[in-house]
């Protein structure tokens, strides 16, 4: 009987290695398709490809990585930054497996960086691309972006400033302008009452000065 049980235990694990093999290939067949795609901007073909690819394996970082890449090129900017963050989420597992794959997500941060550029949200790309310098420290282009994106957020902030300054001198301006046509009113309807109490005055002396007369 332990005979037999361990023939079925090597069978399945046969098996097993087997079927990884397979679906190990079938992941390299469709990641090698779509980079071929890639390189002639068929970008939407690839696109396929790689999606293909993930579906044999959906932990392929390679797939996910080139399927963002491919979404990308197509401005397919939130899809593309899903794909991103699914593999920055894995960060710690992937610098714990192969420390080389730090080339890989400091890639992966620069190009969240650049969508976040893209969506003017620059305090977001600023931290993409730091986190992408602290996996490789010597990419220049990062740097650059880096330091692109802080001087547009700073310009940014002073715009807003500008333009809450503007509002509250503008809510000023209006507040000084019906103030100071209330006071006109004012000013206007006392004149009124003024002219009507001197009015009637001289109605009064008039009527005093007939009716001396009369009496005269």
């Amino acid at each position: 009987m332990k005979a037999i049980y361990l023939i079925f235990i090597s069978a399945i694990t046969a098996f097993c290695c087997t079927n990884g093999m397979f679906a190990q290939k079938a992941e390299r067949s469709h990641i090698r398709k779509g980079n071929k795609l890639y390189k002639e901007e068929k970008y939407t073909e690839s696109e396929i490809a790689y999606r293909q690819s993930i579906e044999v394996n959906p932990r392929s970082v390679e797939g996910s990585y080139n399927l963002g890449n491919a979404l990308y090129k197509q401005e397919k900017y939130p899809e593309a930054a899903e794909q991103y963050q699914q593999i920055a989420g894995q960060r710690e597992r992937l610098l714990t497996e192969n420390p080389a794959n730090a080339q890989r997500l400091a890639e992966v941060f620069h190009n969240l960086g650049n969508i976040q550029m893209k969506n003017k949200d620059y305090a977001k790309s600023i931290e993409a691309y730091k986190q992408s310098l602290r996996m490789n420290p010597k990419d220049e282009e990062t740097r650059y972006n880096l330091a692109l994106a802080q001087k547009l957020l700073n310009d940014q902030q002073q715009q807003n400033q500008d333009q809450q300054n503007q509002n509250q001198n503008q809510d000023q301006q209006q507040q000084q302008q019906e103030q100071k046509e209330q006071e006109q009113e004012q000013n206007q309807d006392q004149n009124e009452q003024k002219e009507n109490k001197t009015q009637e005055q001289k109605q009064e002396n008039e009527q005093m000065s007939r009716d001396n007369a009369q009496q005269i």
